[in-house]
């Protein structure tokens, strides 16, 4: 197939696809003005978020998801946040391997993206990797958080929808209240259903949703599923289905749209000017000699702070 990265990627070329994808995590030479060009392509793919404590089972529930949904899209992307190696700085491929089953699927496509340090779950390509894959043609992108704790949140800023897993025996129900997790679910997800306990998580989070239950513009349902057996999973994909149509009729998936379209910009702005302040550092001797001073308790880090910004600001 012939034709610029961006053209072939909307062709449905699905090495142009991994190529892009690649050329954004290394943060390659060419990749943003790919990115501008492949923008008017984008056609407005539903994301679904899946995020969860460690242990949860997102990559299994994903696995399960991808099979579901294929019934119903035509194409299913999936972006898997796994940890950076710390030798190589790539992802950790975990979650790939649990999809084994779909890799020869040409409706599904699935890039394991390394965090490379960025907190919230997501790794700093996530925003712009979801453009390559909607502009690719996929109907429904899935993205699964790495799992790394309680601070999984940023999911929120892309997701249309966002499920929140949870299993028993972990204590699941207070670390949602302690993360925050209970405001950003569009949908709770009960994993390893089969094992005891899982009825006390259901009675834990609706009481939990009894709290907040006047000032929610929608409660969040909650589903059972064991994902390695495949119980329920059409139960969620019908939740999941049901958001879906109450955020279109109720104007907010237009919002949370526009949302992710700021934070992508406020995103691309902070690493730019984030970047051009270390290198005009990096040049400037006196910054290094300020530091001298801040071991030497002759200055203090806040008014360094306050003469660095007025340093960037005249230029």
């Amino acid at each position: 197939m012939t034709g610029s990265l961006h053209e072939r990627v909307a062709a449905g070329d699905v090495r142009a696809c991994a190529r892009l994808l690649r050329w954004i995590d290394d943060e390659a030479p060419g990749a943003l003005d790919e990115l501008k060009a492949l923008y008017p392509h984008t056609r407005g793919a539903y994301v679904l978020g899946i995020t969860g404590n460690p242990g949860s089972g997102k990559s299994t529930l994903t696995n399960a998801l991808i099979r579901e949904l294929l019934k119903a899209h035509a194409k299913v992307g999936v972006l898997a946040v796994d940890p950076s190696s710390p030798y190589t700085g790539g992802a950790i491929l975990g979650d790939r391997i649990r999809m084994q089953e779909h890799a020869a699927n040409p409706n599904v496509f699935i890039r394991s993206l390394a965090t490379r340090g960025n907190l919230g779950g997501l790794s700093r390509a996530t925003y712009d990797s979801i453009f390559v894959l909607d502009a690719y043609g996929c109907d429904v992108i899935l993205i699964e958080t790495v799992g790394v704790g309680q601070d999984e949140i940023e999911i929120v800023n892309c997701a249309d929808t966002s499920l929140v897993v949870l299993v028993p025996g972990l204590g699941d129900e207070v670390q949602a209240i302690k993360a925050g997790i209970l405001e950003i679910a569009d949908v709770f997800v009960v994993n390893k259903a089969d094992r005891e306990g899982a009825e006390k998580v259901v009675q834990n989070l609706r009481a939990l949703q009894e709290l907040v239950r006047g000032s929610a513009a929608r409660v969040p349902e909650i589903v059972l599923t064991s994902a390695t057996r495949g119980d329920g999973i059409a139960k969620l994909v019908a939740a999941v289905e049901a958001h879906r149509a109450w955020l279109a009729e109720s104007g907010e998936g237009l919002r949370r749209r526009r949302h992710f379209l700021e934070q992508t910009v406020l995103r691309h702005v902070h690493q730019r000017l984030l970047a051009e302040v270390e290198e005009r550092l990096a040049r400037d001797g006196h910054f290094a000699g300020a530091v001298d001073g801040l071991l030497a308790r002759t200055a203090d880090p806040f008014t360094l702070s306050d003469e660095v910004l007025a340093h960037v600001k005249a230029g």
